[in-house]
């Protein structure tokens, strides 16, 4: 039978409190903190704030494997927006750099709730982050073929 899952084992190192100030990228500010501290693998494991000029990726409906560009609704938002959460990992990309695969939750003054890939935002008057580094070798992130995304592949043992 082929397998249907693939897991390692991993334990947990350092934890980071990250606080980004207004008007700086999220993102940018992550991968910061990941290549000063020497950070290979993490998770966030929760994130809240404001942000605005929020960038995602949504799929679009109907859309088959693999996903494509086409496949993908960009939508930008100017906000300002709750940060309702941020999940995602931290994985060395093909190349050793850090690579962030990030999702979002945020909330409108309406009430309505948006949510996606994350491609960026620009905090808008706090955001205060809980990043995990994981300890865990012989994990990279590559694009998968079949899906078309980037995902994660573990070394075999």
């Amino acid at each position: 039978m082929d397998k249907t899952y693939w897991y390692k084992e991993y334990t947990q190192g350092r934890r980071f409190f990250l606080k980004i100030l207004p008007g700086q990228s999220v993102q940018e500010n992550i991968k910061a903190l990941v290549v000063k501290e020497k950070i290979k693998v993490g998770v966030i494991l929760s994130a809240i704030g404001s942000v605005r000029k929020l960038r995602i990726n949504g799929i679009k409906s109907g859309a088959k494997l693999p996903i494509t560009p086409a496949r993908l609704t960009p939508h930008e938002l100017e906000g300002p927006l709750e940060l309702l959460g941020l999940t995602g990992n931290i994985v060395p990309g093909t190349d050793g750099t850090p690579d962030c695969h990030l999702h979002v939750l945020a909330g409108k003054a309406s009430g309505d709730v948006v949510g996606g890939q994350l491609e960026d935002a620009e905090v808008f008057a706090t955001c205060e982050i809980v990043l995990i580094e994981l300890v865990l070798d012989g994990i990279e992130r590559h694009k998968s073929r079949s899906g078309g995304t980037s995902t994660i592949y573990f070394a075999e043992e």
